[in-house]
This record gives structure tokens, sequence and C-alpha cells, in this order.
């Protein structure tokens, strides 16, 4: 028998992105474990109202949404622990502008550079929902025919509500294949 837990959002773990955004002529990095795909080319990020990030994506409506992996991960724990307000993150991180004017980490191994084409509202957090404008692959991430082979990129995972970081990339099986195999 299954116990009621209550209203638990139970979706996780999903994907670690650092968040990018020019604020003030420099770019502000934050971390976010609230994202999710909302169609073939949208995709949403969550972020608290507080950010100062979200400033540099209203003002502009350019942001870039950067994959974390093990590499990186220690750096993206510093970008998700001290306020843009009270830090200047600017130098974290090398990066580069997207044709868009959004910076993108250059030491990601997976960026997306993205234009916000709405902004949905709750309490304490502002959704953006982005149209992917460009995404930029490092070679050594991709498989043969030029596709994303995410065994290679290993992308770190955000649980919640313990706040841990997960690995990736072991294969369970082939979708729509696993089925077949009894």
């Amino acid at each position: 028998m299954k116990k009621n837990i209550g209203a638990t959002l139970a979706l996780y773990p999903t994907p670690l992105v650092i968040v990018g955004a020019m604020v003030d002529g420099k770019p502000n990095w934050m971390l976010a474990g609230h994202v999710g795909i909302i169609g073939h080319d949208r995709i949403m990020v969550s972020c608290a109202k507080t950010h100062l990030t979200n400033e540099g994506i209203k003002a502009s409506g350019a942001v870039s949404v950067n994959i974390v992996d093990q590499a990186l991960l220690k750096k993206a724990d510093y970008v998700g622990s001290v306020s843009g307000r009270d830090h200047d993150k600017s130098a974290v991180f090398a990066w580069t502008l997207a044709d868009g004017g959004a910076p993108l980490v250059a030491e990601s191994p997976l960026t997306m550079g993205c234009v916000v084409v709405d902004t949905y509202q709750t309490e304490g957090f502002e959704s953006f929902i982005l149209k992917i404008e460009a995404t930029y692959a490092d070679e050594n991430i991709l498989d043969a025919s030029g596709k994303i082979d995410y065994r290679k990129l290993k992308p770190v995972l955000f649980e919640m509500p313990t706040y841990e970081y997960l690995g990736s990339g072991e294969v369970l099986g082939g979708c729509r294949q696993l089925w077949k195999e009894q």
C-alpha cells in the first residue's frame, strides 16, 4: 500500500545547469535545478524571484543554459551558493557571447543560447520559457553521427529535497525496446 506524502514535487532528479545572463554589462551566473522540457525547441528554467540573474534575463531576453558535468561541478556549486548581489561572479568561468547576446560558459561541454518567449509567475518564482536559438557541444561528447552522446556527457543531476548531486551515464536499455526483452 502506498502512503500519501502530500502534494510533493517528485520529478527529481533533473539536470543541473548554470544559467547565464548579462547584468550591467557583465555575465552573472546562477545554478538551477528546476529545469524542464516543454517541446522540441522550448525549455523552462524556474528561478527564485530574488536572483540577480533574473534582472538580466528580463532586461535583454537573452539567457544561456549550460549543462554541468563533474569537471564543472565545484565552480557550479559556488555560483549556486553565493548571490550576485554580494559577489561578482563574472570571472568564475571563461565565457563567450552567443549571437543572441547570452554569455556561454566555455567550460561547459554543452551550452544553449536561448531567448525568452514567455514568463510564468508563481509564488516566489519566475519560470522563463525559452526558445533554443543555438546549441554548442564539445566534439568529444558527440557520437559518430554528430548527436549528443549522454554516456559521454554524463550530466550531473540535482535531487531534492536532499539537495544532493547525482551522477549519470549508465544505459539501462533501449527506449521502446525493453518490453520486447521478455
